[in-house]
């Protein structure tokens, strides 16, 4: 293997310097990077020239429009399928129970990948089937995360029909249940979707922050109950940052 080309390393490491944070003086970038002033001189210049920084009328930089363009084109041609199932799979090793994967399509969400349980008792689930986005918790977290209009549209066009003994049907207690998944970052489901069924979900973002998925872990309820679940939390959480990151997510500070 080649060794790395000093000039192309050290301009990267200019770059990540802002990826926390947004804005950065010349002065600031010396400070941060650690680097002799002539040699920083020259690389900003030519990644400026290169439109992959641009200098606002203070003097500061920032990541060139170039970045915002790039990112489009992989956020586009990324497949949440293909990013998703090597991390799925890895969950599925930790937990032994089924991982989803579902997407929004219109007022419902749509199972598009999974990997199933190693337990011998199994629910229905399969790649192709629809549920209502209030009913479980891999479609409910979709909701929570959609943006804020766009929620409320929905909630009030849509009729709240009880699935299994366990599907939420006062409107109330769902915009509750919403409110705490925004500020948690998670949500969980018993037998909403199939009788004494449950799930634990997390959120799939996009480098512009905006929900393109979900991701949960799902089984009998018996391996869900409350002293189980911060274990599962977890564990499905950070499953679904790392399928984030791969669309380019970064949280908010």
């Amino acid at each position: 293997m080649q060794s790395k080309n000093k000039t192309v390393v050290r301009s990267m490491d200019i770059l990540n310097l802002f990826l926390t944070h947004s804005k950065l003086s010349f002065n600031e970038v010396i400070q941060f990077s650690g680097r002799p002033k002539s040699s920083v001189y020259r690389m900003v210049v030519s990644l400026e020239e290169m439109g992959l920084l641009d200098k606002d009328e203070d003097g500061k930089f920032s990541l060139g429009i170039l970045f915002l363009q790039f990112g489009h084109l992989v956020s586009e041609r990324l497949d949440i399928r293909q990013a998703a199932l090597p991390i799925m799979k890895k969950l599925h090793d930790k937990v032994g129970e089924a991982v989803h994967l579902i997407v929004q399509d219109g007022k419902e969400a749509i199972y598009i990948e999974k990997v199933d349980t190693k337990q011998r008792l199994r629910h229905y689930t399969a790649i192709g089937w629809r549920t209502p986005l209030y009913a479980g918790a891999c479609s409910r977290v979709i909701l929570a995360f959609l943006p804020h209009d766009e929620r409320e549209q929905y909630l009030e066009q849509i009729e709240l029909k009880s699935i299994a003994i366990g599907t939420i049907t006062d409107e109330e207690r769902l915009r509750i249940l919403l409110e705490e998944t925004q500020k948690t970052g998670y949500t969980f489901s018993h037998s909403e979707l199939e009788n004494y069924i449950s799930a634990v979900a997390a959120p799939i973002f996009n480098y512009k922050g905006s929900i393109i998925g979900g991701i949960s872990i799902a089984g009998l309820d018996v391996n869900y109950q409350k002293e189980m679940l911060p274990s599962l939390v977890e564990k499905v959480k950070s499953a679904a940052f790392e399928i984030s990151r791969e669309f380019g997510y970064i949280p908010p500070a």
